[in-house]
């Protein structure tokens, strides 16, 4: 069976010093790279869910995420990615545990890609997502917006699922203003989603508040037009 112990030395046994070193350099953040790529990762973190239960999975990912490694964080946030999970209470915490410690974009992806099954399962883990607007993290406030992104991909939402996207993008407009780069692209990102499957609900926006967004997130968002 698998135990956070070994599912930590599983990831080890992959380790490549060279990968490890270029991956120092391409991430910029000062902790510990093993040097496993993506596709070892996927298999590892599956084979583990082969023997365990949803606590020990989440025991596992804890355990992960603690070791400070960056294959090991991003395997912690793949193990609870998944779309039916009955009951999730844990898996959900675990997850918002995780969120102030973000500080790479490979790793917030994973764990806002993880935490958006969690919000579209239980809508009103919105109300939680809406105080991280002003948080002094910048990790923090993009995980905002790229953990609602299923909002942007709906192409005939329902009536309650239209006011969560319209929630959303009162959101975007307060974020429209600020000028952090990572908040930009994510206001980019999730309006250029949108624009997929409702291009005039993304034109109002920008005539209203285009104006605010830097040259390159305005770009971006209109990238489809």
């Amino acid at each position: 069976m698998t135990t956070p112990d070994s599912a930590l030395a599983d990831l080890h046994t992959l380790a490549s010093p060279k990968i490890a070193a270029n991956m120092l350099k391409k991430h910029k953040i000062a902790r510990t790279y093993l040097g496993v790529n993506n596709p070892q990762v996927d298999q590892a973190y599956k084979a583990w869910r082969m023997d365990t239960t949803t606590d020990e999975r989440v025991a596992i990912a804890s355990h992960l995420w603690k070791s400070n490694i960056h294959e090991a964080r991003i395997a912690a946030a793949k193990l609870l990615t998944q779309a039916r999970i009955n009951p999730d209470g844990a898996v959900w915490e675990t997850l918002i545990q995780f969120i102030p410690a973000t500080d790479t974009l490979a790793i917030s992806d994973q764990v806002c890609a993880a935490l958006a099954r969690r919000l579209e399962a239980t809508p009103e883990r919105l109300d939680t997502i809406e105080q991280w607007i002003i948080n002094e993290d910048k990790w923090v406030r993009r995980a905002v917006l790229t953990a609602t992104l299923p909002w942007a991909k709906y192409s005939n939402p329902k009536s309650n699922e239209l006011a969560n996207r319209e929630r959303i993008l009162s959101w975007i407009e307060a974020y429209a203003t600020e000028h952090e780069p990572i908040i930009q692209k994510a206001v980019a990102m999730w309006l250029r989603t949108l624009s997929k499957h409702d291009k005039p609900r993304v034109e109002t926006f920008l005539e209203e508040h285009g104006g605010s967004l830097k040259a390159f997130a305005l770009k971006e968002a209109t990238a489809l037009f």
